[in-house]
């Protein structure tokens, strides 16, 4: 997992405080720790058992984390060929892909806020509000590619790194 030799500390510091972060911000502890520890390795990736040695847990904890991870797309699992254990790993465009792939998610909820603007009445100030919400998720689709064109163009592009 560790494919360059670092001093361990600030790199265990790092881990810890970018964990941290995003636990702040509403991630579950167990994935901030294991994302921010494949964010570090070199090649993006580890085992459940590299990632349990890095941060002293269990693999069953790190199953449990990187299930989360899977699931919000933040990870994915690989084999390589003739391996018998899987690897998760980060993609080198990580956050370019989380967010660009929010659009469906912005759809359904602009969606599902039509829906309660329906059940609650559009001339209520709880409809007023599910609409005003409905109008900025759809605000954020219709941005969203836009934003993502230009981050493209200031990084030179997929694979241009």
């Amino acid at each position: 997992m560790n494919d360059v030799k670092r001093d361990p500390d600030p790199v265990g510091r790092f881990v810890e405080r970018f964990g941290l972060l995003l636990t702040d911000a509403g991630m579950p502890r167990m994935p901030s720790r294991v994302f921010a520890a494949l964010l570090v390795t070199e090649g993006g990736r580890g085992t459940a058992a590299e990632l349990g040695r890095t941060l002293s847990v269990s693999p069953a904890a790190i199953s449990g984390a990187v299930r989360y991870l899977e699931h919000v797309q933040m990870v994915h699992r690989a084999r390589d060929p003739g391996e018998r254990r899987d690897h998760y790993e980060v993609s080198e465009d990580l956050w370019y892909e989380v967010y660009a792939n929010r659009d469906k998610q912005f759809e359904q909820w602009a969606n599902l806020m039509s829906d309660g603007v329906d059940a609650v009445g559009g001339d209520s100030r709880a409809g007023a509000r599910l609409d005003r919400t409905r109008r900025f998720f759809e605000f954020l689709r219709a941005e969203l590619p836009l934003l993502m064109e230009k981050w493209r163009a200031q990084d030179g592009g997929p694979g241009n790194r």
